[in-house]
């Protein structure tokens, strides 16, 4: 219990703690979301979720496990190299809460729910706002069953440990826990982004056994249990995995040079790392490591979209939060008019972005059986999280703002947030690298691109704004340089499809400004906008109750 009267004055106007909410019951935005895809909250146990994750204790244990980053240990006490990373107890009680609740496989189980992306994705979107550096290694893992895929018979030998829900922070032999984690290392120093610059070799040793010697200037989450690499073999760029110990039990080669001194992301490790011989299993054939990779990248860029939503909705719910409590001039922040707006224009962002990271996620629960789905999820992927993720730092610094100095401190949740949000935009592509990706899809399949193209026009039939985007995007297309308009294209595709999210999951005069002042006009600053009737609405929608 805080101490509120002191020998020389009484607190008065402070905010009371934000905690011991159901981040999820708590939040109509995503509740909206989630039933326009067919998800009852109640049977997917998303309440209980909410509520868990809403926990002053839990909230408590984001904080302790940013404030007491992991360490790297080279060698034991005796000289020898065990290349280790420890992590303060905070850590594993994240990891362990996570992959008890299926942030990790859920979406692998079997029988198949109709809906696992949709139901995964909202709590991957809760608990990134609690803590989003132990999603890294979270993400790694699930998006890594589509990589293992091209080997049929390694996947068999490690899916049942990546399905497992009891986590295992043990540093042993694979083959002897009961969960495990997969992380992954794809750029090196002299060409980052540009994999096919890469000069890591493997070796055939036999059958599809190689030494890998080399090195990689980013592999996140350095405990886990192996990882997917990209190295040049006789046939070109190949994926292996690479376990932390090799099949006859001893420590496998791979050196940990340091750990990252990273801007946020601080309670996950992220490594330099030097390959001397590595044992590894050749994933698919040789000569095909960045097709493989592909389908695991598409996976990360959906979590991507949907931890950069979650971080943003945890921004709006402080500020809102500290509004409805604090009094300036008399009267509460949250009555002032000009706050109203900052905050409901905080809320217009927030809105989209949750519609459209969800409605993104449920294409990919449906491209098995629908080609318009799975063209919506290589198109829309990419888009959103060229839009959500590159929006969230300036989003949250305008949450931020809205405590003033109370959230500009380290006491305040809002610093850590706003360091963590640029990761996700550079992660699996930074921005041009995105934009880019959106044009050569649209460049491929003309046709498929047309068709989402078209169908998003008749989801937002009406709507202020639409017709000039999709005229904007084709045009920028037509245009003699494309590339230099690939991220203009990549805006007003990421606006179009946020428009049409939102369309399908909330009021219409929420989709209805939106489409007035992102489609129709350019966007002003936060609090710039004229967003309307719709203003009541979205601070409506916001309130979360303490």
């Amino acid at each position: 219990m805080a101490m509120t009267t002191f020998e020389t004055h009484d607190v008065l106007n402070q905010t009371p703690p934000f905690g011991d909410v159901n981040l999820i019951a708590a939040n109509r935005p995503l509740l909206d979301a989630l039933k326009a895809s067919g998800v009852d909250t109640e049977t997917e146990g998303l309440s209980a979720f909410g509520a868990a994750w809403g926990s002053a204790e839990r909230l408590d244990i984001g904080r302790l496990a940013n404030e007491n980053p992991p360490k790297l240990r080279t060698h034991d006490s005796r000289g020898y190299r065990i290349d280790a990373v420890e992590f303060h107890p905070a850590y594993h009680l994240l990891m362990r809460a996570s992959m008890e609740d299926g942030l990790h496989a859920s979406t692998w189980e079997e029988p198949e729910t109709g809906h696992a992306h949709v139901a995964r994705a909202a709590r991957l979107y809760t608990a990134a706002g609690v803590e989003s550096g132990h999603i890294c290694p979270i993400t790694m893992t699930h998006a890594a069953v589509a990589a293992l895929a091209a080997s049929p018979g390694r996947l068999a030998e490690w899916l049942p440990r990546i399905r497992s829900r009891d986590y295992d922070s043990r540093f042993i032999p694979f083959w002897e826990k009961t969960a495990v984690t997969l992380g992954m290392g794809m750029t090196e120093k002299q060409g980052g982004t540009d994999v096919r610059a890469n000069t890591t070799r493997a070796a055939p040793k036999s059958g599809d056994e190689y030494l890998l010697t080399g090195h990689k200037w980013f592999m996140s989450a350095p405990m886990c249990d192996a990882f997917l690499v990209l190295a040049q073999a006789t046939g070109g760029l190949t994926c292996f995995l690479v376990p932390r110990f090799r099949p006859d039990g001893t420590l496998n080669a791979l050196r940990l040079q340091r750990l990252k001194d990273k801007l946020g992301n601080r309670s996950n490790a992220s490594s330099e790392v030097e390959f001397q011989d590595a044992f590894a299993w050749r994933i698919g054939e040789e000569g095909r490591g960045v097709r493989i990779i592909i389908g695991m990248v598409q996976l990360t860029r959906l979590d991507c979209a949907v931890a950069s939503a979650g971080l943003v909705r945890m921004g709006l719910a402080l500020a809102v939060h500290h509004a409805r409590h604090r009094s300036v001039f008399q009267r509460r922040l949250l009555d002032q008019p000009a706050m109203r707006m900052v905050l409901a224009d905080l809320a217009l962002e927030s809105e989209a972005m949750t519609a459209l990271a969800l409605r993104a996620a449920h294409s990919f629960d449906l491209q098995q059986a629908d080609d318009h789905e799975a063209a919506y999820a290589r198109l829309i992927t990419p888009a959103a999280k060229f839009g959500i993720c590159k929006a969230a730092p300036r989003l949250l610094y305008e949450a931020m703002e809205c405590l003033g100095g109370n959230g500009y401190v380290e006491e305040s949740a809002l610093p850590r947030l706003y360091r963590e949000a640029p990761v996700n935009a550079i992660w699996e592509g930074s921005g041009n690298v995105i934009a880019l990706d959106i044009l050569r899809a649209e460049n491929r399949e003309p046709e498929v691109a047309a068709s989402v193209l078209e169908r998003l026009m008749a989801e937002v039939a009406g709507l202020p704004g639409t017709s000039d985007a999709a005229r904007d995007i084709v045009l920028a297309l037509q245009s003699p340089d494309p590339e230099a308009k690939a991220r203009f294209v990549a805006e007003r595709l990421f606006a179009l499809a946020a428009t049409a999210a939102l369309a399908r999951a909330a009021p219409p005069q929420i989709a209805e400004s939106y489409a007035v002042t992102r489609l129709a006009a350019p966007s002003r600053m936060i609090g710039a906008n004229d967003l309307g009737e719709a203003v009541d609405a979205l601070l409506e929608r916001s309130f979360v109750a303490i």
